[in-house]
């Protein structure tokens, strides 16, 4: 084994900053190491990735292993304890080059401070996105909310903008180094520009973007939150269609009691107004969502408004997460759903998100669409729907395509002129 290996779980802001791991790492010629970059959303995934850190040790047993990300930061003792693991690195340590030059000593190393400290988003240029036609772009970083069930802040810390023409100057990297499509990540998107000593939002950000970058095919958003989507995003979304039309919308729930008690900030007829504002401007628009099955006090009734809410909002890609209790949360301390109830409405609006996709794709059933080559005979639409193409293809190349039907890995057709 010779360069770095870096492994990314959870967010699209992972990968960016793996990239960063990645330049460092190998600046400071850290061979045989293996670089966890990890996530810490649930239970379930710090459960799992205290199993792949044994595989990974027994499968490699000469190469240190370094554990970072939010697993890192929130559970460092935790990790720091277990024999498989080297050093433990902070969030914001993982940023700065200075960290890999000490690994470089092959010496164990734990590094995590305060990152409630940080006051500043560090935003290191990378020139690629390895294995990714996609090139992802950090905004913000960290979160000023604390809805009750979420963990994340206290891996992140709170909201921290990077400065619009730093990530003009990251895009127009990406898009020399010929990637057509960009997306905008962070933990809280539509918060950005209010720490920033010039004021700035989320909608004068991607307007300087696209005037910044005319050659800039494609811009896609990651998730937006409903409470601030605003008449300049809208504005934006009716008239600049280098945006995509795939919005992924921060829901967690359909019923405004459990909203209320998630400490959301919107309710459901907020979402559902979003929803029908943005499909007049951009009709096209294919909508995503996050939501939790079996949230605390959860009755029959409260979840049946959120199994209404995914057809209310016509939603189409569903991201369920069974409700998993965060120590430390104050929804970890409410009257908790019996398991197997969690685990049953999680099947329900899981099935449910499986016909609602099968029914997009019967919408596109004849129609001429335009993909992105991801690799080899698999792409994705404006909307992000998954195809197959009937040959290989060079990643990254921009086609059109004439829906004829579906297949077990998404839609099938024939490429047009």
């Amino acid at each position: 084994m010779n360069d770095p290996e870096i492994k990314t779980y959870g967010c699209r802001l992972n990968f960016y900053e793996s990239e960063v791991i990645r330049k460092f790492a190998k600046n400071n010629n850290l061979k045989n190491k293996i670089f966890i970059n990890s996530c810490a959303v649930t239970n379930k995934t710090v459960s799992d990735l205290k199993t792949e850190i044994r595989k990974l040790k027994r499968d490699k047993p000469e190469s240190k292993i370094i554990l970072t990300g939010c697993a890192a930061q929130i559970h460092t003792d935790e990790f720091k304890a277990m024999e498989e693991i080297d050093s433990v690195i902070g969030n914001k340590e993982k940023l700065e080059e200075t960290t890999y030059l000490s690994l470089s000593s092959n010496k164990n190393l734990t590094k995590v401070s305060d990152i409630f400290e940080e006051k500043k988003a560090s935003s290191p240029v990378v020139e690629k996105i390895e294995n990714k036609i996609r090139g992802f772009v950090q905004i913000q970083n960290g979160c000023d909310h604390r809805c009750t069930f979420c963990i994340i802040p206290y891996g992140r810390g709170n909201s921290r903008s990077v400065e619009p023409l730093d990530v003009v100057n990251q895009i127009k990297i990406l898009v020399k180094k010929t990637y057509k499509e960009i997306v905008l990540t962070g933990v809280d998107l539509t918060s950005y520009g209010d720490d920033l000593n010039k004021k700035t939002n989320l909608a004068e950000l991607i307007a300087l973007i696209l005037k910044s970058v005319p050659n800039l095919n494609r811009l896609r958003l990651s998730s937006l939150d409903v409470a601030e989507i605003d008449n300049d995003i809208l504005k934006l979304l009716k008239n600049e269609k280098r945006i995509l039309p795939h919005i992924h919308l921060s829901l967690q729930a359909g019923d405004n009691m459990i909203l209320k008690r998630m400490k959301r900030r919107h309710s459901r007829e907020d979402a559902i107004n979003v929803v029908k504002q943005i499909k007049l401007v951009r009709p096209e628009t294919v909508f995503g969502a996050d939501l939790i099955a079996g949230f605390p006090t959860e009755t029959e009734a409260m979840f049946l408004n959120t199994v209404k809410l995914v057809d209310e909002c016509d939603l189409t890609f569903l991201h369920v997460f069974p409700f998993s209790p965060r120590t430390g949360t104050p929804a970890a301390r409410m009257p908790q759903v019996d398991k197997k109830i969690i685990k049953e409405r999680a099947r329900i609006l899981r099935n449910l998100g499986e016909k609602k996709l099968s029914e997009h794709f019967e919408k596109l059933k004849n129609k001429k669409i335009t993909v992105i080559v991801e690799n080899d005979n698999r792409a994705r639409t404006d909307g992000f729907a998954k195809v197959s193409l009937d040959k290989d293809y060079p990643s990254g190349e921009i086609l059109n395509m004439v829906v004829t039907g579906k297949d077990k890995f998404g839609l099938i057709g024939k490429v047009v002129a």
